[in-house]
């Protein structure tokens, strides 16, 4: 683990993501206290289940009906 304050995490990011990326985590202080951490990007995937809602929402019949006060309200007239 690699401690820094801020003034030196601006100057040199770079070398200090190179290191994030071979797997350091890096401490950015101020005032020496620690406010921050640097760790690299763990993305993690979920898999999709197609279906997965399936039974869980349902769209009214009237969905496609367009309610009178709106299309006044945006000058559509029947």
């Amino acid at each position: 683990m690699h401690i820094t304050n801020i003034s030196e995490a601006k100057s040199q990011l770079s070398t200090l993501i190179k290191k994030v990326q071979s797997g350091d985590e890096i401490i950015i202080g101020k005032a020496g206290k620690p406010v921050a951490k640097l760790v690299p990007y763990d993305r993690i995937v979920e898999k999709r289940t197609p279906g997965a809602l399936k039974g869980k929402i349902r769209i009214s019949k009237d969905f496609d009906e367009l309610p009178p006060e709106i299309a006044e309200a945006f000058g559509i007239s029947d």
